[in-house]
């Protein structure tokens, strides 16, 4: 799961990192591109001594780098990272965008509230944060099951506070 407590249950304070799912590390792209590489190349064997061969060979290697910056791209965009942290009077969220910018939200831990919107989120099973006069997004690049556990588990711990 893309999301796990960094501290141990019942630590003061109580720390909770997301990410995205990456599921291509980076062996696996080293891995991939070669494979496409090598399998680009083989049918150019035949070509080899002809015209026909510098004819191709250039939209081989565009498509070849071409797949590499879609994938670079991807990678890129999957930098994003948020960490709660829970302590006994403060509940704050940091999250960090793909491009490094830093958006920081915290509030009173007895009253933030964990709210899931079903349906009328931008995904299915939006979970938020809410207090101090603003809601903010946690968790919005996980799957509709990994959001759900989310929810009941910030739930589980804000509860832990409060009973």
């Amino acid at each position: 799961m893309p999301y796990e407590w960094t501290t141990p249950p019942r630590a003061n304070p109580q720390q909770m990192r997301l990410w995205p799912h990456q599921s291509l590390p980076a062996h696996g792209f080293a891995a991939f591109m070669l494979a496409t590489f090598t399998l680009a190349m083989i049918p150019l064997i035949a070509l080899l001594g002809t015209v026909l061969l510098w004819g191709l060979l250039p939209f081989v290697i565009m498509a070849i780098a071409a797949l590499y910056w879609a994938l670079q791209h991807d990678h890129r965009t999957r930098q994003i990272e948020e960490v709660l942290t829970l302590d006994d009077s403060t509940a704050r969220l940091v999250h960090t965008t793909a491009k490094g910018e830093v958006k920081d939200w915290d509030c009173n831990r007895y009253w933030t509230q964990v709210k899931k919107y079903d349906d009328d989120g931008p995904v299915p099973h939006y979970v938020t944060l809410r207090g101090e006069g603003r809601e903010v997004e946690i968790g919005a690049f996980l799957s509709e099951e990994e959001r759900i556990a989310l929810f009941e588990d910030l739930s589980r711990h804000l509860r832990q506070q409060k009973g």
